[in-house]
Parts: C-alpha cells; sequence; structure tokens
C-alpha cells in the first residue's frame, strides 16, 4: 500500500509530539533523580551552562534568552547557596566574569553522575539486549537532527 504524502505527514506529526512527550518525561525524570536542591529549572540551566566556562551575566542572559534583571535575579539566588565565584573581566574592568564555586562545580559533576548512573542502571534493567540494540540504532537517527 502506498503513502500519500498527507499519511507521511500525518504520521510525522505523531511521532514528532510523541517523541517531545517522552523526552519531556525523561527530562523530569532525570531532574528528579538529582534531587536539584531546591533549585529552579533556570538556575540549574545556568549551572549547566556555567560548567562550560565563565561569563559575563549579559553574556549568560543572552543565551538563556531572558531579561538581564531576570538573570541578576537567577545568579542572586545561586550565590546566596554558594554556588558561584565573580572576578573581575580582564578585559573590561566595569563588567565581571561568573563562574563555578567549588561548590557549584562539585554540584554540577555529581548531578551529571547521579544522571548518567540512573539512566545506565534503567536501561540495564528494563531492557534487552536487543531492545538496547534498537534505541542505539534509533539514537543514530535522531543525531541526524541535530548539527554535528
Amino acid at each position: 500500500m502506498d503513502e500519500t504524502p498527507e499519511d507521511i505527514t500525518e504520521r510525522s506529526s505523531l511521532t514528532a509530539h510523541e517523541l517531545r512527550v517522552v523526552l519531556s518525561r525523561l527530562r523530569g525524570r532525570l531532574q528528579e533523580v538529582t534531587g536539584a536542591h531546591d533549585l529552579t529549572p533556570a538556575q540549574t540551566s545556568v549551572l549547566g551552562r556555567l560548567a562550560g566556562g565563565a561569563a559575563s551575566a549579559g553574556d549568560l542572559a543572552a543565551v538563556e534568552r531572558v531579561r538581564p534583571q531576570s538573570m541578576a535575579a537567577t545568579l542572586a539566588a545561586l550565590d546566596r547557596h554558594g554556588l558561584l565565584r565573580r572576578d573581575p573581566d580582564p578585559g573590561d574592568d566595569r563588567r565581571q566574569l561568573i563562574s563555578l564555586s567549588e561548590a557549584g562545580g562539585a554540584l554540577v559533576q555529581g548531578q551529571a553522575q547521579a544522571r548518567a548512573d540512573w539512566l545506565a542502571g534503567e536501561i540495564q534493567e528494563r531492557w534487552t539486549r536487543a531492545e538496547r540494540g534498537t534505541v542505539r540504532e534509533a539514537l543514530a537517527l535522531l543525531d541526524r537532527l541535530t548539527p554535528a
């Protein structure tokens, strides 16, 4: 039976919807696993960005697509938890570079390890060898949706 373009579009739309639902649920479960230490998703996102290196508050606001005032509030909350370090920007005395404190780095690393351990354990426990192979094949297909 030949598929019409309308059938393909409908099926692709349904698959896209189901994929978003599953990924959203998985993301939520991974956040539960880390016990996010009463951090908001915005705070957790900023910590993840800072794991890649220091940035100014303005740069963080731009990449997080929030207003500078919102970023200032997020950073203030992370400061209260002792998760940030602020240093003068060597290229501009008016700016500060924000990075993870030792506690912030340990938190990010611990959360990443907890997520990795939980996910690996669930994959091993819940899926057969053949199912794990199917998921690896699906991941290769999904990887083609993202830029290299």
